[in-house]
């Protein structure tokens, strides 16, 4: 069955918003229609859909200039098995002490290594994008620099694959949120693949806007790979849910971003530690301060 999109770009989050739901009342009507903000500071956002059937070019044009967006582009994606494509193209990873591999690679489970099973089919959070990867090789830097959790908040999780990889290495209380039900769901059969069902609390949460979350506070390390916008947002969040000399490790920032997110969490009451990048991407280890 062929698939198309439709995407555009225009300026406000309100503009973009409300495109997004004018789209879903379309004919015929998308299977998805998603609304994100454009993460290089231009305030632009980026409105698309998903359609099995070829899309009303004429309503996606009205639609647009009503909402004064630029043109909608239409493409028809070619069919494609995605998750075999996905195994062939992604090889294990190693992060420090930590595998990440899907199941058509557990032969090649190497020894003195933590393995953490995420399959190809999850494609976000498997571990190759650098953020994922800058976040484990922190969780590395830290445990060999003798740091111990007994709290640890994994805030937009996707995968849950940072905190799985904690409570490989800390007994504990380990919680994992996402705004998405969705990866909350791919967290918890990510758990059970892993033989680690009930070791970490799974909550669909925005920030840390949950009961549970609040109750376990303060945290000895928060994880947070998001993005640069919803970081700096949360800086005074992960202040106070997070104790005294505990770690904050955060990615999901481009590489020109970092300084711009560190200034806020040194306003926040953060040192920070390590600053690496991968490819494009930066991954900041920050300590809160007394």
């Amino acid at each position: 069955m062929p698939t198309f999109t439709a995407l555009t770009t225009l300026t406000g989050k309100k503009a973009a918003e409300g495109l997004g739901e004018a789209m879903e009342r379309l004919d015929p009507e998308p299977t998805g229609v998603g609304v994100f903000e454009v993460e290089d500071g231009s305030g632009r956002w980026e409105v698309g859909g998903y359609f099995t059937e070829t899309p009303d070019e004429t309503a996606l044009a009205v639609l647009a200039a009503a909402f004064e967006a630029k043109p909608f582009v239409v493409s028809e994606l070619p069919e494609t098995d995605w998750v075999a494509h996905v195994r062939r193209e992604l090889a294990p990873v190693e992060a420090g002490r930590f595998f990440v591999y899907g199941s058509h690679d557990a032969d090649k489970l190497p020894e003195g290594r933590i393995p953490l099973l995420i399959e190809a089919a999850m494609a976000f959070g498997t571990g190759h994008h650098g953020t994922t990867l800058g976040c484990l090789k922190a969780l590395d830097h830290l445990l060999h620099q003798g740091f111990t959790a007994t709290k640890v908040a994994d805030i937009g999780c996707g995968t849950a694959v940072l905190a799985m990889a904690a409570a490989r290495v800390w007994e504990g209380e380990i919680i994992a949120s996402d705004i998405d039900e969705v990866a909350v769901d791919v967290a918890e059969a990510n758990l059970k693949a892993n033989g680690m069902a009930g070791q970490v609390r799974c909550v669909e949460a925005a920030g840390f806007d949950h009961p549970e979350l609040g109750a376990l506070a303060p945290y000895d390390l928060i994880f947070a790979n998001i993005l640069k916008g919803p970081l700096v947002a949360l800086a005074p969040e992960i202040a106070a849910n997070l104790r005294v000399g505990g770690q904050a490790i955060l990615s999901g920032i481009l590489n020109e971003q970092a300084d711009d997110v560190v200034s806020v969490y040194l306003q926040n009451g953060f040192n920070l530690e390590e600053n690496d990048q991968i490819g494009e991407w930066t991954t900041l280890i920050l300590s809160k301060q007394g």
